[in-house]
């Protein structure tokens, strides 16, 4: 036994048949028995211009199906295959209202208005983005963490803070780390909202914002077969989701075999989530309970949607990645200030030490430091003095005395 999707006017329908030994005339048969069209009315192809088809020039081109003694085999037609149907008069579906050839509201519907009717995943070409430039040293310090601290033995997040250029490049020049909770497969985000007030706070006094995700995969997960995991498609598409950001990037860091020596090196990947990934994530069509024993290449949906010719319940992940270009630069920031959220928290001995190694700069330019910044912020009002002491180090112009006594009493106090 196999199914066949039928495709008409009047949208997908499907048919059971004994198998693609059948012939066409044996199809038009079952198709008047289950889906009550005289057989004299049909007109059957694999060219899905049929339904689109005005003159007898336009048959002729969908004539692969005219001869009744043509078995689907020859045709390549098995189970899950569709077939497209033109016919003449009127039929009730389901119980409803006669259809009529020129469709509802006396409009003849197109083959993309049929399609519309389902989702249609394809492959995306072109990302919304140019490129996404890290910032060496923002990105060496995310980096050298996972690898030497962690060995990539459990995942590690953050969101990625820069610029937009109107042409589309993607700029990172600092990485917030959240709370979180890593494990081998899993990254839990313990998101602060007090905390992330401050970050939104210094982001727009340096004038940046958020613009995408970063997570590292571990060495124990089999990446043989995917690029992202479906739990990582999953997380990736909700923040992308979230962000309303057109050029919106996810990046991902993983460690792989150097073919040359052996040894392992750190690679960073950067992608988009497409628009329809994004889209069905928006409107609830992934399956968001993923079991032990499922398919980490695979995301389900709890509708069908349209890959290729076929209507499927589970999409390949790649189906919803779009490569982005990776580029690199030195941005305005340094790194060198202990990091928010990990396993040793930041002191007020941190600060003094901080000021110490860097006493032959100037004030403005000692904190030029994300990290230096969000520690500070703890102590100042996040609507107005954190915008303006961040702003200072976007303009590099002097510290005012007030934020200076402030930074310089806390370092004094370890």
């Amino acid at each position: 036994m196999m199914m066949l999707r039928i495709r008409s006017r009047d949208g997908l329908e499907r048919i059971s048949a004994d198998g693609p030994h059948i012939t066409v005339s044996d199809l038009k048969t079952l198709i008047q028995s289950q889906l009550q069209i005289p057989v004299h009315s049909q007109t059957l192809s694999t060219n899905r211009d049929l339904l689109l088809a005005k003159s007898p020039e336009d048959l002729a081109r969908c004539s692969d199906m005219a001869d009744p003694n043509l078995r689907l085999s020859s045709l390549n037609l098995g189970h899950g295959s569709v077939v497209y149907l033109a016919y003449e008069g009127e039929r009730t579906v389901c119980g409803g209202p006669a259809v009529s050839p020129a469709g509802s509201f006396g409009r003849k519907m197109t083959v993309d208005d049929l399609i519309a009717r389902q989702m249609r995943v394809t492959r995306q070409e072109k990302s919304r983005c140019d490129s996404v430039s890290f910032d060496r040293d923002c990105a060496n310090a995310f980096q050298h963490y996972v690898n030497e601290s962690l060995a990539f033995a459990v995942k590690r997040g953050g969101f990625m803070y820069g610029t937009v250029s109107e042409e589309g490049q993607v700029e990172v020049n600092f990485i917030y780390e959240p709370p979180q909770r890593g494990t081998e497969e899993n990254l839990l985000l313990m998101r602060d909202g007090e905390e992330e007030k401050r970050v939104e706070a210094i982001a727009m006094g340096l004038g940046m914002r958020k613009v995408g995700f970063i997570f590292t995969q571990t060495v124990m997960q089999d990446k043989t077969e995917y690029t992202m995991s479906n739990k990582e498609v999953l997380q990736a598409v909700e923040l992308h989701a979230e962000s309303e950001l057109k050029e919106w990037v996810t990046a991902v860091v993983k460690l792989g075999v150097n073919e040359e020596d052996g040894g392992a090196d750190v690679h960073f990947e950067a992608f988009q989530m497409s628009d329809m990934c994004v889209r069905l994530f928006k409107e609830g069509w992934f399956e968001t309970e993923i079991g032990p024993d499922d398919d980490p290449k695979i995301s389900k949906m709890k509708k069908e949607v349209v890959v290729g010719i076929k209507d499927v319940k589970e999409v390949d992940n790649d189906f919803f990645l779009v490569v982005v270009k990776i580029l690199d630069h030195q941005g305005p920031l340094s790194s060198t200030f202990p990091i928010e959220n990990r396993n040793t928290q930041a002191t007020m001995r941190s600060l003094r030490n901080h000021m110490e190694r860097t006493k032959s700069l100037p004030l403005v330019k000692r904190i030029a430091d994300f990290h230096l910044l969000l520690f500070v912020a703890q102590f100042l009002d996040v609507a107005s003095d954190v915008p303006s002491l961040a702003e200072c180090v976007r303009l590099q112009s002097p510290i005012p005395e007030g934020y200076a006594l402030l930074i310089h009493s806390m370092a004094d106090a370890s």
